[in-house]
């Protein structure tokens, strides 16, 4: 039997692992990653990729940062877990006060778990069973977007619109009705209104606030989702915030609700609340919602917890990396790479095969045009992977959609590197 030491890793992980949003039936081996420093990756080979998407829109100082790593270190010579049942800990009580320091006044409760789509499963529990702690059977209804992202869990599943991604399992799901898209404030505002002439049957609306992440990076005005919360609000709808993708100034700010002026009643964190180190989830929501488990009657206890809910070493990840996101040096490279966005956005305005291209913060986005139709399965994804791959550049296209969301570390030479391959691989399909 070979030794494993004188088998690759891509070939010794072919063996055993089955990897996510992976059809190993048509897809190459898996690139084998050795060691990560800033903005790069190794590869077995030595071959580096610059991160451009942030492993899946987590990372925001960069790979192996030495400071998150050393204050990891330090908790696991405290305390590595704890049941969160019954017990606590500095390190989750630290961060949820941090946590609440940048939010609006009407957060005050921070539920944890350990990544998004569960953070997503808890809001809507706490949704459903605020109405259910009250006597009200009739609330049970969600509303969300068309073209939403909020995770693979089936509670998750349930509030995307109906896709590739969930269409085995289309007909389990739980009842959600979609009204179109916020890009278009005249028919999702329509839609909505149509439904809240019957709000009591609704409890919750759930939305990816200013950009939909998965379903194409579709972007779409602040005014426009002040104008659907204020709607909810007042046919008596608890507002949900999935801010996985938006939070920790992705948008340019703390959070995409700091543009609002109506605020959520429940946000849900994840991605990059650890700064992409250890998996970590949190629903932070109002007393008000806190208050209404509250009773003699333990059937009304929220029964929601995971073996690793608050987990030490995450939360210390999350605390290091609040340190990291307090500095103003942190907003500058945001500012920066903000800027360098807005500025190729303008070159590339008049584009014969980049289009609608659009940025928020520090996240940019535009189509490829082609023949074939837009959307997550385009064949061009393929090719345009396998492109930036063999450029040393980690770009994830969804469908025929590119996007740029780097760790906050990147340097404006690595960005224009970037920005050359774009423009380098949409000259071979004008």
């Amino acid at each position: 039997m070979p030794n494993p030491s004188q088998i690759s890793l891509s070939e010794r992980d072919k063996k055993v692992v089955w990897h996510p949003f992976t059809q190993h039936f048509i897809e190459p081996s898996s690139i084998a990653i050795v060691r990560g420093e800033g903005v790069y990756l190794y590869d077995e080979d030595g071959n580096q990729y610059i991160d451009a998407i942030a492993s899946w829109w987590v990372n925001l100082h960069g790979h192996s940062n030495v400071y998150m790593a050393q204050k990891v270190y330090e908790q696991a010579l405290k305390l590595e877990q704890v049941i969160f049942a019954g017990f606590t800990h500095e390190p989750a009580i630290r961060l949820a006060e941090r946590l609440l320091s940048h939010m609006p006044a009407n957060f005050e409760k921070v539920f944890y778990s350990d990544n998004g789509s569960t953070a997503v499963e808890v809001a809507i529990k706490m949704a459903l069973q605020f109405f259910h702690n009250q006597g009200n059977q009739k609330r049970r209804k969600i509303i969300a977007f068309e073209d939403a992202y909020h995770g693979d869990t089936f509670g998750a599943m349930s509030l995307g619109a109906p896709s590739s991604f969930n269409a085995p399992f289309q007909d389990m799901l739980f009842e959600v009705e979609f009204i179109p898209n916020p890009k278009n404030e005249v028919l999702c505002l329509e839609a909505l209104e149509t439904k809240l002439k019957h709000a009591d049957g609704y409890a919750a609306i759930i939305f990816e606030p200013l950009i939909q992440g998965a379903g194409g990076m579709n972007m779409y005005a602040a005014e426009t989702l002040d104008k659907i919360i204020s709607l909810t609000k007042n046919g008596g709808l608890i507002s949900i915030s999935d801010e996985i993708m938006t939070g920790f100034g992705r948008t340019g700010k703390w959070f995409a609700m700091d543009y609002l002026q109506q605020k959520p009643d429940i946000i849900c964190l994840s991605k990059g609340l650890t700064g992409g180190m250890m998996a970590l989830g949190v629903t932070v929501c109002s007393d008000v919602l806190f208050e209404s488990f509250l009773s003699s009657d333990r059937k009304k206890t929220l029964f929601h917890s995971h073996s690793f809910t608050a987990n030490p070493l995450a939360c210390a990840a999350a605390n290091a990396s609040m340190d990291l996101m307090e500095e103003a040096t942190t907003w500058s490279n945001i500012a920066a790479i903000e800027k360098s966005h807005e500025t190729w956005k303008i070159k590339m305005a008049a584009h014969p095969t980049i289009k609608n291209i659009r940025c928020i913060g520090t996240i940019v986005a535009c189509e490829l045009e082609t023949v074939e139709k837009d959307g997550y399965l385009n064949p061009i994804r393929g090719k345009a992977y396998d492109h930036f791959i063999k450029k040393g550049i980690l770009l994830r296209p969804l469908g025929n959609t590119l996007y740029i969301l780097p760790p906050y570390c990147i340097k404006p030479s690595e960005l224009a590197n970037i920005y050359l391959e774009i423009e380098n691989f949409a000259a071979t399909i004008s």
